[in-house]
């Protein structure tokens, strides 16, 4: 027994010297049988701009696997995307590779944990501005809070690995088959951030809870998802962020959180009207679909038109008062009057009838 547990270790050691090392985000864990198959729950509402979904998983602990609850989390510096961790068969072991913060999602082993990771990459969104915009075709958002907000379908195609039978780990027998993609392999070789602390207390906090394990839940846990956001945690962002990631507003960090969706706008706009405007830009020529963008354009429409009406009125209202004053010009008339009763007095003849 001590022999096939010594060769399993060595075996191990021997796999981690083949993964990169930036790759190196975490803890590895390996396990000789594979984890339960993903359970299917509805995504909690994104209840405030600037949140990442990262999904619930199956994790090891002493009693077994275990489910980690999915939970809405604040980027750890603008521009983060979260990619998840993933568990791979290697030669007979199940082997947890643990997720981390970048500017890019790479490789997750194609595992569909939905709430916008499909297999490939994130489809829930992309960082524009300084700030999140969500795609609201794939995931569930408040968008009365929310207004960095557009819609694209055809990343459900491009992004989606086919898993009808919700397999929760990659490679192997029975096992997600999805090569990494370009994108995917450059990713990998990226700086990357490990989870937050509140991440890590996250689960922690699963991994006391009895009821999460799948031997006492058949593999159906209660707790799927957070009740609510984690709390937030900034780390310094790595070397060269994308040209679409941009700087948030620092008129709006403190009502915005850690960052949320937008375009590319002036930055006193910016200043001023926060994520609406980010959106206008970037969702009418990438994605013709955008919803949000045409609601901050309209009132620079109707406010020219209110000015020119204004004109009009103060240059017609004078004219009006000058026509009032020719009339006065008649009060000759009334001499005119006074003319008429001269020729009354010539009835004063009939008197002299009287006398015949």
């Amino acid at each position: 027994m001590r022999f096939f547990r010594s060769a399993r270790w060595l075996m191990l050691a021997l796999l981690l010297c083949l993964v990169p090392a930036s790759s190196f985000a975490g803890v590895f864990i390996s396990v000789n049988f594979g984890p339960p198959v993903l359970p299917v729950y509805v995504q909690p509402v994104c209840p405030q701009p600037d949140l990442i979904w990262t999904p619930g998983y199956w994790a090891y602990g002493d009693d077994g696997y275990f489910w980690v609850p999915g939970a809405w989390v604040p980027a750890p510096f603008v521009g983060g995307l979260w990619t998840p961790g993933y568990w791979g068969w290697r030669n007979g072991l199940y082997i947890y590779n643990p997720g981390y913060w970048g500017y890019h999602v790479g490789y997750y082993g194609g595992v569909n944990y939905g709430g916008g990771y499909l297999g490939i990459g994130f489809a829930g969104g992309e960082w524009r501005g300084g700030h999140m915009a969500y795609n609201t075709a794939v995931v569930n958002v408040n968008t009365t809070i929310i207004h960095t907000t557009f819609i694209d379908r055809t990343v459900i195609e491009t992004h989606t690995v086919v898993n009808n039978n919700h397999v929760a780990y990659s490679g192997g027998p029975g096992g997600v088959q999805h090569q990494a993609t370009q994108e995917e392999q450059v990713a990998a070789h990226e700086t990357h951030t490990p989870p937050t602390t509140f991440q890590t207390k996250h689960i922690q906090t699963a991994q006391t809870d009895k009821t999460s394990y799948a031997k006492n839940n058949g593999g159906k846990p209660a707790n799927l998802v957070a009740a609510k956001p984690l709390p937030v945690e900034t780390k310094p962002a790595p070397p060269n962020p994308p040209k679409n990631v941009g700087t948030a507003p620092a008129a709006n960090g403190a009502k915005l959180g850690a960052g949320s969706g937008g375009g590319k706008v002036p930055s006193n706009s910016a200043d001023q009207h926060g994520n609406e405007l980010h959106t206008t830009t970037p969702p009418s020529t990438t994605h013709p679909g955008t919803v949000s963008p045409n609601t901050p354009e309209t009132p620079k429409t109707v406010t020219p038109p209110r000015t020119t009406e204004v004109e009009p009125k103060t240059n017609t209202s004078p004219r009006p008062a000058v026509e009032p004053k020719s009339p006065p010009k008649p009060p000759p008339a009334p001499p005119r009057t006074n003319t008429a009763p001269r020729p009354a007095p010539k009835p004063k003849p009939e008197p002299k009838g009287k006398p015949e």
